[in-house]
């Protein structure tokens, strides 16, 4: 499943608004980075490809809160009652009135327990989600640019980004109280990313090393000037990717999908990291692996039991033309032997379990006492008795008795009919 990644713009959206995006197939890898209006952006090139929007760093606060003990928080429980609980929570703390924000809760949340909750503008994310729904791009999922939370280095990290005229640092990673900050840059960020370290690295040697500085290569020579420390180069588009695997998903409350959106778009995620994530490369061989022995294998144990079914026929047919040399084609051996062994009873005078004889000795045995029947009918094989008032909670005892002798008994008309196996 390919992903089309791209950034909200800052401001409200416009018929000449480009949007920056990523077009990636695996969720790791960019296949595409540019910069388009909404009508011209790329559709993701598989079946069952998503759009995901990315909200900028300056355009989101981030305010830890405590959640009311029973307050249902779970992804298809985001009622009116949790937005209302929100808005009383934060209430004090934004600048903004509560009722034009657009609140996010962390994944996870759970009731009574501290949570992170992502705040934005809510008429600008539904005018730009409305935007790209207009222009044939829905948004499944809505993320962070940068979220709370350890970093993948383990430490606080440090990432310059915008443009020469307008650049900023955004501050993650220090620690279970911080959010994201988003800071001007300036010599005084090392500091302040380096207060939240542990004291002993913090004091240590070389404590410039304890911090990873990255930057957009727009902004990458302004960052090491300003902040006195080498900077890795890390692109718009790697951010994007990064960006786009977190859990966080904004798209809450009255921005929700349907609970049966979202499971299609998790498996769907899902089913796309197993296909086309380099980490699931050993996974992918191991399963090709495993499915060509079990084809091998199967081929292997089909041939032999092929083999061994040709055997046996080869045997049959062997015992036929042994057994009755005048039998020179073998068409079906069974039936032709049954044939040659009724003939020879038949010049011998003997009598088999097909014939009238041995049928009426076995229904003697199986009809009640006292009991005779009105009428008989035989045919080879067959015969039905008619005018018996039978038990039918005597017959599964009798019909065992009959089958160990061979016959099979059973009721059918109003009458019984007991027939020799084998009979057609």
């Amino acid at each position: 499943m390919s992903t089309l990644i791209l950034f909200l713009p800052p401001a409200r959206p416009g018929p000449a608004t480009d949007y920056s995006y990523t077009l990636t197939a695996d969720g790791h890898t960019a296949l595409r980075h540019a910069t388009a209006p909404a009508s011209l952006l790329p559709e993701p090139t598989r079946p069952g490809g998503e759009v995901v929007a990315i909200v900028p760093a300056r355009a989101l606060s981030w305010q830890k809160v405590q959640l009311p003990p029973g307050l249902p928080v779970g992804a298809g429980q985001q009622t009116p009652r949790l937005r209302s609980a929100l808005e009383g929570l934060l209430e004090d703390r934004v600048l903004d009135d509560a009722a034009q924000l657009h609140f996010a809760l962390q994944p996870g949340a759970r009731a009574g327990e501290p949570a992170w909750v992502a705040v934005c503008d809510r008429a600008w994310l539904r005018e730009n989600l409305q935007a790209l729904e207009a222009a044939g791009r829905r948004v499944a999922r809505v993320v962070p640019e940068f979220a709370p939370g350890p970093t993948a280095s383990g430490r606080p990290e440090l990432c310059a980004i915008g443009t020469p005229e307008d650049a900023c640092v955004v501050l993650t990673g220090q620690g279970a109280e911080q959010g994201v900050a988003v800071l001007p840059l300036s010599p005084a960020a090392p500091a302040l990313a380096r207060a939240g370290l542990p004291p002993p690295a913090a004091a240590g040697e070389g404590e410039d090393d304890a911090l990873v500085v990255r930057a957009e290569p727009a902004v990458a020579a302004l960052a090491e000037r300003a902040l006195g420390q080498r900077a890795s180069l890390h692109t718009a588009s790697q951010r994007a990717l990064e960006a786009a695997r977190g859990d966080w998903d904004l798209a809450q409350f009255d921005l929700a999908s349907t609970g049966r959106t979202r499971a299609l778009r998790q498996a769907g995620s899902v089913a796309s990291a197993l296909i086309n994530a380099p980490q699931w490369r050993a996974a992918r061989w191991g399963a090709g692996l495993l499915v060509a022995a079990h084809l091998v294998g199967l081929n292997a144990w089909a041939w032999q039991e092929r083999q061994s079914l040709s055997a046996k026929q080869a045997a049959v047919r062997s015992t036929l033309t042994q057994t009755f040399p005048k039998v020179q084609v073998v068409v079906d051996a069974p039936v032709q032997m049954e044939r040659e062994l009724a003939q020879l009873r038949q010049a011998a005078g003997s009598v088999s379990p097909r014939d009238l004889e041995p049928l009426l000795a076995a229904a003697g045995s199986a009809l009640p006492e006292g009991q005779q029947p009105t009428t008989i009918e035989y045919t080879p094989g067959e015969l039905r008795l008619r005018g018996i008032a039978f038990n039918p909670d005597s017959e599964p005892a009798v019909s065992a008795r009959l089958q160990a002798a061979g016959y099979q008994l059973r009721q059918d008309d109003g009458s019984l009919l007991l027939r020799a196996e084998g009979t057609p």
